[in-house]
């Protein structure tokens, strides 16, 4: 761990962001460019305090769960999230199986949705990142750790997964998250990650060993949801994504017709906040 080219670097990428580039307000009274230190602390998910020790190179030496989250907050790039890895005295994580990483670009767009229901998805449905709004219509869904991470194993190993559907969506829904990822399976091949799911899935759920054995890959994705509410009840919307080929992730929006109930559902989010787990 090269203590003091760490301080350096996580320094200079602090103080090239802007405010403007997180989705935070700047405020008359800002001083100088570039974020605090307890903004990127707050955008990292850790305490002030420890960002700054690391950052005044008297810290621990960080982990790498905790260096993925400085990546994720300080908006590198794959090769500034590698040299992050290296100087902090680890390897740099597999791309090929490393899908966590979200592109900086996608960041910023997501940062700029804040008062809209939008997140990120890997390619095996794990919930990357998520708006607040999000997390009220949806529930935190980037909290699951394991093959729960994954929507689709959720969705043929816990019927609790199913309910933000209404019922007769249900058969649908399925096909769609199997074609997802039989297309995940095969850009991956065998020894992935997208592999390793597949058999477990096969071991627990006789659903998805139907479902697979149909080898359908026809509704990959639809446009329009519905989806039940354990507050607002059903509500009709528009998904729009926006795909990012490099890490094999996408964007989701949720937006409804202006005017419609479910856009004056939508408004609500923001008085529900993210209560919903």
């Amino acid at each position: 761990m090269d203590r003091a080219q760490l301080a350096d670097f996580l320094r200079t990428r602090r103080e090239a962001l802007q405010p403007e580039d997180v989705g935070l307000p700047r405020g008359p009274r800002r001083r100088t460019g570039g974020l605090r230190r307890e903004e990127v602390a707050a955008l990292c998910g850790m305490s002030a305090d420890y960002y700054s020790r690391i950052e005044q190179q008297r810290g621990p030496h960080p982990s790498e769960q905790m260096l993925a989250a400085i990546a994720r907050g300080l908006r590198l790039s794959l090769d500034e999230r590698d040299h992050l890895f290296r100087i902090a005295g680890h390897a740099a994580p597999r791309r090929v199986h490393r899908a966590d990483h979200i592109n900086p670009g996608i960041m910023r767009i997501l940062d700029r949705l804040a008062d809209t229901p939008a997140q990120v998805m890997g390619s095996l449905g794990e919930t990357l990142r998520q708006t607040p709004p999000a997390v009220a219509l949806l529930g935190d869904d980037s909290r699951w750790i394991g093959p729960a991470r994954s929507a689709v194993y959720r969705w043929y190993t816990d019927p609790e997964s199913r309910r933000i559907y209404p019922e007769e969506d249900h058969e649908l829904h399925g096909r769609i998250y199997t074609a997802q990822l039989r297309l995940a399976y095969t850009r991956a091949g065998r020894g992935s990650r997208a592999a390793a799911l597949v058999d477990a899935l096969l071991a627990a759920s006789p659903d998805f060993a139907a479902a697979w054995g149909t080898h359908d890959i026809s509704a990959v994705f639809q446009d329009q949801k519905r989806l039940l509410h354990p507050e607002l009840g059903l509500l009709e919307l528009h998904c729009q994504t926006l795909v990012d080929p490099d890490q094999s992730q996408t964007l989701l929006v949720f937006t409804a017709v202006p005017g419609s109930a479910s856009y004056e559902k939508l408004q609500l989010l923001s008085v529900i906040g993210d209560q919903r787990l």
